[in-house]
């Protein structure tokens, strides 16, 4: 799996890939760093539910990371 998010054109999306693929990196177990990259979207978008921010968390893991898809992810609409 690549290391260049710079096509991830969101920058919450990009904050969240980024910070989950380095704290795995550091060793990180995989619930821990999925918290907190929820609290990270969060911090980007402080009016979406526990529940949303745990959603795209997990669609965008999944999206870049899991699958290394490099086409847009269904997400939020932010810039």
């Amino acid at each position: 799996m690549g290391r260049d998010y710079s096509h991830i054109a969101r920058r919450c999306e990009r904050a969240v890939v980024t910070a989950y693929r380095e704290l795995r990196d550091v060793g990180a177990e995989d619930f821990a760093a999925f918290q907190a990259c929820t609290t990270l979207y969060r911090v980007h978008h402080p009016e979406a539910s526990i529940a949303e921010a745990r959603r795209l968390v997990a669609e965008w893991v999944d999206h870049h990371l899991v699958r290394g898809n490099l086409a847009p992810a269904p997400g939020c609409e932010c810039d």
